[in-house]
């Protein structure tokens, strides 16, 4: 596996799929508040809810060219991609500089940092134990999407 990857796929992402990925009660659609809620002191203003957000429009999880996935490994951890997380993956997107891709590199699976500078391109890891990949001539690399969310679940 490319520099310490792997992804189970999750794909096409349905409401009973979704459901039994997030839990049985898992609401798809719930209350947004109006405002941006603080990660300090609680708002009165809580109480306030005006709009309501449906995760599966949000995260394009109701289109075909979007897919799930989950990651395994940590070399993207310092981009705030862990362990167990899932992942969105856009494949309409065209990717670019800077984004995080799903790639096939040499027939092996990755989750890295799309870079292209001075017409090389490498794949970059957000982990310090982790190498970039960096494309020599042959090496063949199939970008397969483009990460749009990044789901977790808090571990207590």
């Amino acid at each position: 596996m490319a520099a310490g990857a792997a992804l189970q796929w999750l794909e096409p992402a349905s409401l009973q799929q979704l459901r039994a990925l997030l839990g049985p009660g898992a609401a798809l659609c719930m209350p947004l508040l109006d405002s941006r809620t603080p990660a300090g002191f609680p708002s009165p203003a809580a109480d306030f809810q005006h709009e309501r957000v449906d995760l599966l429009e949000h995260l394009a999880l109701d289109r075909p060219y979007t897919f799930m996935a989950r990651v395994r490994g940590v070399s993207m951890s310092g981009r705030g991609i862990d362990d167990g997380d899932l992942i969105v993956v856009n494949r309409q997107l065209t990717p670019s500089h800077g984004h995080i891709v799903v790639a096939l590199v040499d027939n092996e699976l990755t989750v890295k940092t799309l870079q292209r500078q001075s017409g090389s391109t490498r794949l970059v890891a957000a982990h310090p134990d982790y190498p970039d990949i960096v494309l020599s001539e042959g090496q063949t690399l199939e970008v397969w999407g483009v990460v749009t969310a990044t789901i977790k679940k808090m571990d207590y």
